[in-house]
């Protein structure tokens, strides 16, 4: 669905720096897996969108995937400009659920491999978040997975045009989540981004936000609680 505004225009409403961010050992992979073997009291800061869609809900899973690299990062991907939902918007390996999925986990796996080439050999799945019902009409549940290198990445051409590894102590870090907000047709919608700058020769400007950024918010709670 096409946005009828550019949500990297929007001022800055606020910054959360006034939150901790999930420190370096909660971030290693032995610690995210006692996380999930004995997971905390806590409340997902964002469930619900306000939806702009009538129709029919569609249940959906994501991936977020944890690649185990010297520092753990999250495997993301830039979807194409032609796709009918979230055109060109950044998110995780995922997709609606089909029939033959046995589970929201199922579902997880096979969009992963389909999407991105990501291999079931190479994840380690951790557990799952609350579902996150986004204003297009999906209730997705994040499938949180630690993957394994060395693997190749096979992006399907037709929804991927880019995958990219951003360190999950910055999405994990609130000072780097900014909140924006609009109005459309009277109705006030708001959201997270998390900008990033690639540590490339040559940098580039990712914009996480929308559905990817509050999931990835709501992941902070579960690590901060």
């Amino acid at each position: 669905m096409a946005l009828s505004f550019n949500p990297q225009e929007l001022p800055v409403l606020g910054i959360d720096d006034h939150l901790p961010p999930v420190s370096a050992e909660v971030l290693r992979p032995e610690a995210l897996r006692r996380r999930f073997v004995a997971p905390p009291s806590w409340m997902p800061e964002i469930a619900v969108e306000r939806r702009f869609t009538e129709r029919e809900p569609t249940h959906a899973s994501v991936l977020v995937p944890l690649v185990q690299r010297d520092e753990v990062t999250v495997l993301l991907t830039q979807r194409t400009d032609h796709l009918t939902d979230h055109p060109g918007q950044i998110s995780f390996p995922g997709g609606r659920a089909e029939p033959h999925d046995a589970d929201a986990i199922a579902t997880a796996l096979r969009e992963a491999e389909e999407e991105v080439g990501l291999h079931a050999r190479h994840i380690e799945v951790l557990g799952s978040l609350p579902t996150y019902t986004t204003g297009t009409g999906f209730i997705v549940t994040p499938v949180v997975a630690l993957i394994q290198p060395p693997f190749s990445v096979d992006a399907d051409p037709f929804e991927v045009a880019e995958v990219f590894e951003v360190p999950l102590s910055f999405l994990m870090s609130p000072a780097n989540h900014r909140r924006h907000g609009i109005d459309i047709a009277g109705v006030r919608r708001e959201f997270l981004s998390m900008p990033w700058l690639s540590a490339d020769a040559e940098p580039r400007r990712y914009f996480i936000w929308g559905a990817t950024a509050a999931m990835l918010r709501n992941f902070y709670r579960f690590l901060a609680a």
